[in-house]
């Protein structure tokens, strides 16, 4: 007779609440075990372990990739890369006027903002905080600017009364560009997004090619 195949949904019951699916597979496997079923509960053990290592390379709030995703993919790409870091430009202030509620909101309206429009292999991580990292491997210099710039004017532009009548929101952001390791791509990018913010903030800060100073972009 064939096997018929239970999904961990029917194993859980019509009947019962259903939990999130990390909890719903641990549940289902444990039950097989109850039985000795052990290649069934392996499995669903498996499927548990598959959905707990995808989540934990993502940050919870706006579900782009966290820190430890950044960490582990900058090693791994070319070494001529180029590494945008972001921050939101005076988030307390939004907190403190606003709450931490709406506070959050904003941060994952521009975690989805950032992503538009990212090329391919791009890859936008929440770096801390308010502050996020867009990575940009297989881009010429010139390109990486115009992304960076597209994603300032975006944020500066996008309808953010909408969530709260006078609310206001700009980025600053400092954008390193060419070889060495992935940490020394995001120093620098960190000491140009100093740049950024001394200038006025609302800003892009870049290193120029020709004259090799710091450049700052906006509108």
């Amino acid at each position: 007779m064939a096997e018929v195949g239970v999904s961990a949904e029917d194993e859980l019951g019509t009947g019962e609440a259903a939990p999130d699916l990390l909890t719903l597979h641990e549940s289902v496997a444990d039950r097989f075990a109850t039985r000795g079923d052990w290649r069934r509960a392996y499995q669903h053990l498996r499927s548990a372990l598959d959905i707990a290592r995808a989540g934990s390379l993502r940050d919870p709030l706006t579900s782009s990739y966290n820190r430890r995703y950044l960490d582990q993919r900058l090693p791994q790409l070319a070494a001529a890369v180029a590494v945008a870091l972001v921050d939101l430009d005076r988030f307390k202030s939004v907190n403190d006027t606003y709450g931490h509620l709406l506070g959050d909101r904003v941060l994952c309206r521009v975690a989805d903002l950032l992503q538009e429009g990212l090329p391919p292999d791009a890859f936008c991580a929440r770096y801390g905080g308010e502050e996020f990292a867009l990575v940009l491997p297989g881009v010429d210099h010139r390109h990486a600017v115009r992304i960076a710039d597209a994603a300032r004017a975006r944020i500066a532009r996008h309808p953010w009364s909408e969530l709260q009548s006078g609310l206001q929101v700009t980025i600053s952001v400092g954008l390193a560009h060419g070889t060495g390791s992935g940490s020394r791509q995001l120093h620098r990018a960190d000491n140009l997004l100093y740049a950024a913010k001394r200038a006025g903030r609302n800003k892009v800060a870049f290193h120029d090619r020709k004259t090799s100073r710091v450049v700052t972009h906006s509108e």
